[in-house]
Parts: C-alpha cells; structure tokens; sequence
C-alpha cells in the first residue's frame, strides 16, 4: 500500500497560507526545543547582562562619555544593539546543526514550502530577540539606565534594534546553509565578535585611531547604536562632524534593508540548493 503524497495547494492564496502553516510548524519546533534545553536559552539571556555588569561596574569608571554623562546610559544602547548582532551565532547554529544532521534534507522531501525551514527558524529567534531585550532593559532599569525622550521614540529605538536583528536573521541562516557544520560556528565568532567591538556600542570613535574610527563609524551596529542613542536620550550625541555620524537615524534604517536584500533570497536560494 502506498500513501498518497499531498499536493501543494493551487493559486497565490492558497500556496501563501500553506507557506505560512509550515512556516508556524517549524517555529513551534524550535520552542520545543528550546523547552528541552531551558539550560542553555538562560545561558543566552543572561550572557548579554553580565556583559553589561562588566563594562558598566568594572571599566565603567575608566570611560569618558563624550559631551560628559552617565557612562552605563551610554552603553545601555550600545548593548541593546550587540545583543542583537549576538543572535546571529544561534541562528547560524540552529540551521547549520540541523543540515549537518540531515534534518534539512528530511525536510527538503516532505511536501512543504520551500521557504518554510528558513522563515520558521527566524520567526523563532525574533521571538527570542524579543526576550532577550525586555531582558536587556530590564537590566538597564536596575542598573539606572532610562530613556528621556518619550514613550514614542522610545518606541522607535525598539524597531530599528529589532530591524537589525531581522536583518542578521538572514546572514546567520545563509552562512548556516553553507558551512561544512556545526563547527564552523568558530568562524562567525571571529567574524561578529570584531565587527561588534569595532563600533561606537562601548566606546566612541572619536577616542580611536582616525582611520579605525571612520571604519567603527560606518559599522552598521554603530549606525543603530548611536540613532537609539539619539531616540532614548541618552548620554553620547556629541557629533564628530562626518557624514555617517549625523546620518546616523537613515543608516540606522538603510544598513538592515540592504542586508536583508541581500541575504535573504540568498538564503532561500541556497536551501533551494541544497543536495543537487
């Protein structure tokens, strides 16, 4: 006896809600997961807090804010946005682990969307996204740090973080859909741990080299750092007088459009590809 294998639904619709329930599926799946491993998802949450005891308590003292300041309101933004970029390593470890282990394939032969593994995986870590900020500002509440400017642009400095995060999403999920595996998480880490640092999130660019500050300036997390900066109020909106510094709101918002532009067909692309 053979079982009859379902068909795609017919018309754009249709073939829109079937993408969107496998998508779901796969989504549920990751927070089953997680559910089994609750260890290592409050190891994730909390890494980005002791990050912010660190430099607030232990170097705080020795930073200068430019413009003067609290120095933890002034890396409060700036951690916001590495916690962001941090995301990108599970998302590169979820999809890698699963393709290593031959789950993709499993999937690649299950009558589904062919977008749903990748726009499962990162519904997923949006959501933890989520947890992992109102952790963040929770923390940034204890430690004394607030936002001065309303509720509203308080509002907006939360979008354009969360812009950021999307966009990462889909540079972790294509780098995990073309590493050898799991393993090769190293690499990200020596990719995203310098591009994180190299920004205006703990210090400013001014304090640099010249030529290593243009570099940090221009940095897409530095572009998100200093625009939440700006929305929230805080200690650190002296302009150095370059272009990326006083534009800092528009490539806040233009970094993460040509990322996901890039990376995300890229991503569907490649899982498209996969085992041909």
């Amino acid at each position: 006896m053979t079982l009859a294998i379902p068909e795609p639904p017919r018309g754009i619709a249709g073939r829109f809600r079937w993408a969107l329930t496998d998508a779901w599926t796969i989504t549920m799946r990751a927070f089953a997961h997680w559910a089994r491993r609750l260890d290592e998802l409050l190891i994730g949450l909390l890494f980005p807090v002791m990050m912010v005891l660190i430099m607030g308590y232990l170097f705080g003292g020795q930073m200068n804010v430019p413009g003067g300041g609290n120095y933890r309101e002034f890396i409060m933004p700036g951690m916001f946005a590495m916690t962001m970029v941090f995301g990108v390593e599970a998302t590169f470890a979820a999809i890698a682990n699963d393709a290593a282990k031959g789950v993709t394939d499993r999937f690649r032969s299950m009558p589904m969307a062919s977008s749903a593994v990748v726009v499962g995986r990162c519904t997923a870590d949006m959501i933890n996204s989520v947890v992992s900020l109102v952790v963040m500002v929770g923390c940034g509440l204890l430690i004394g740090w607030q936002w001065h400017e309303g509720v509203g642009k308080a509002a907006a400095a939360v979008g354009l973080l969360l812009l950021l995060r999307f966009s990462l999403l889909w540079m972790g999920a294509f780098l995990g859909l073309v590493a050898k595996g799991p393993e090769s998480i190293m690499a990200v880490q020596i990719l995203v741990w310098p591009i994180s640092f190299l920004s205006s999130a703990l210090i400013a660019p001014s304090t640099m080299p010249k030529w290593l500050g243009v570099i940090a300036e221009w940095n897409p997390m530095s572009a998100t750092a200093t625009a939440t900066r700006d929305l929230f109020g805080n200690p650190g909106l002296t302009s150095t007088g370059s272009w990326a510094g006083e534009h800092s709101l528009l490539l806040a918002v233009l970094w993460p459009l040509v990322i996901i532009a890039i990376f995300l067909p890229l991503s569907v692309r490649r899982y498209r590809r996969l085992a041909r």
